[in-house]
């Protein structure tokens, strides 16, 4: 049996080139060959397995040359350098290392906000300019300060206990973090409004998503607590650089540290030079130690899956074996899209998930398609969710997860339900799988209805009145925006009822809020899938 062969392109430790070897890997070490591209796609086809860092970028030219790949396994947790569509297009599993940097984050973002508290970089090149400046760097002690953590995932939980340690007063806001599983881990659960008011420190351990993008600018900045000091150890994007820039100057904030940026590399931004900032290169994970963790779980993932086929932290894949795969695709795909759809409606902490499999998708390996749901369910808020990390994701967040299996029960051979407990309500909606494969939703809070998922849908609960439908549509055709299908549900006449439009290209702001102001409409939103 010929040897699986894997090339590492970018720079990975000698022990995890040796993990390869011990397990019976040919191992071809080019640490500088990711900066070649033309090189790369013009050897690549000759491998089984890729292991990156970030130099390396694995774009849809390079894939298309890579006649045998099976798995390219990232050494750190963004793969914002491999594109994922053209991966799994080709049947490539793409890995990473979601939680091998966690502490050495954690550790940057508390360096930071010690250093911000005493100006310690400030002082240093002072002093060694041969000043002694000793009254200009007054600083303030963090001892009883309170820390404002946006985000209490893996890294953030991490911060909140370090900065306990140092006796401080942690508060978090996160949607997903449950009331007991804050109080496990010291925290007062608080929401967003109310951290930017009290807190004297925030920092930021949330992935950069449509809802999290630029979660500090100018206003929220306007609604901090004066003189308190920023860090951002997260990802560029997250807070307005120069809405931070503008508020130092008008001593709105006394501090801000900074190791991402909304451009990277960062030779140029609005933050440099400003006395009351401190800047780093994306350092969040350059330690020994963590470089050294990430190299050997990629080696050992990758190694795993090239002889065993077994499956960790993939993140365009669920870990089910070929037999399988044919069976679960459609149902994984339903699965991923219910979760989606509650997601994008929630708006607060999820205390339990529970999921209903009757008829035969209760007879299938449910575990993969509860991975999906829990995909689809946290993605709209936390970005870099996978079918892989997803379940840990969810007990991090203290979420009770539910699976109930039973025999057919409804009109449907098989049948999904997703019933999502939130702190202020619950919300259920059901989904099958026709003859065709395409996933449908068939009920949505206890409403039947009978829609494909578009790509861009308005979803839309109101009081069954006459007249609702007419404005409705009149507003769509007022924005020129074009209707593909539009479903509508009731409990009973007047009472209440749904309305579920897909419509062509994205939905305007604006237009949402016209159809939130009628006064039939309780909710409606904007969905994508």
């Amino acid at each position: 049996m010929t040897k699986p062969k894997v090339l590492i392109s970018d720079a990975l430790s000698p022990a995890a080139v040796q993990i390869f070897k011990d397990r019976g890997i040919e191992v071809d070490f080019q640490p500088n060959l990711g900066k070649d591209k033309d090189k790369l796609a013009e050897i690549i086809g000759n491998y089984d397995g890729l292991a990156i860092r970030s130099a390396t970028k694995a774009t849809a030219k390079i894939l298309e040359k890579a006649a045998k790949l099976k798995v390219i396994g990232r050494a750190g947790i963004g793969v914002d350098n491999v594109e994922i569509p053209a991966a799994t297009a080709k049947g490539i599993i793409v890995m990473n290392t979601p939680f091998g940097n966690s502490i050495t984050t954690a550790e940057h973002a508390i360096t930071l906000m010690l250093a911000l508290a005493r100006e310690i970089p400030q002082a240093d090149a002072s002093t060694q300019a041969g000043k002694w400046e000793k009254n200009r760097f007054m600083g303030v002690e963090i001892t009883g300060k309170v820390l404002g953590v946006v985000g209490c995932g893996n890294i953030g939980s991490i911060v909140a206990d370090r900065a306990l340690g140092l006796r401080m007063k942690v508060i978090a806001f996160d949607p997903f973090l449950s009331p007991e599983r804050a109080k496990d881990i010291g925290v007062e659960k608080v929401e967003l409004d109310d951290l930017l008011k009290r807190s004297d420190f925030i920092t930021l351990h949330t992935p950069l998503t449509d809802k999290t993008r630029n979660i500090i600018d100018a206003a929220a900045i306007a609604r901090m607590k004066k003189g308190m000091r920023l860090i951002n150890c997260a990802r560029g994007g997250l807070v307005d650089e120069q809405a931070v820039v503008d508020a130092l100057n008008a001593k709105q904030i006394a501090g801000a540290a900074f190791d991402v940026f909304v451009e990277e590399p960062a030779t140029k931004n609005v933050l440099f030079g400003h006395p009351n900032v401190i800047c780093t290169p994306h350092l969040g994970a350059s330690t020994t130690e963590a470089q050294e963790n990430v190299a050997l779980q990629v080696a050992e993932q990758m190694s795993d899956y090239l002889l065993t086929g077994a499956i960790s932290n993939a993140v365009n894949f669920p870990s089910i074996t070929a037999e399988e795969a044919p069976k679960l695709k459609p149902f994984i795909a339903l699965a991923e899209k219910l979760g989606s759809f509650a997601g994008q409606l929630t708006e607060t902490g999820i205390l339990k998930v529970e999921i209903t499999y009757e008829g035969h998708v209760a007879e299938m390996k449910i575990k993969a398609i509860t991975s999906a749901v829990l995909s689809g369910l946290l993605r709209p808020m936390l970005g870099e969710v996978n079918v892989v990390s997803a379940p840990v994701v969810a007990k991090e967040r203290g979420m009770v997860v539910d699976e109930i299996v039973r025999a057919a029960q409804s009109d449907y051979e098989s049948l999904i339900t997703v019933t999502v407990a939130t702190e202020r309500q619950e919300r259920s909606v059901s989904g099958t799988v026709y003859h065709d494969g395409k996933p449908r939703l068939v009920d949505v809070k206890g409403i039947r209805v009978d829609a494909e998922f578009g790509k861009s849908m308005i979803y839309v609960t109101n009081e069954d009145k006459p007249g609702f439908i007419g404005k409705f549509a009149s507003l769509l055709g007022d924005a020129k925006i074009n209707i593909a299908t539009f479903h509508l549900g009731r409990v009973a006449p007047g009472s209440d009822a749904i309305a579920l439009v897909e419509v062509d290209g994205a939905v305007p702001a604006d237009l949402l809020a016209k159809v939130q102001a009628l006064p039939q409409v309780k909710q409606a939103k904007a969905l994508t899938f």
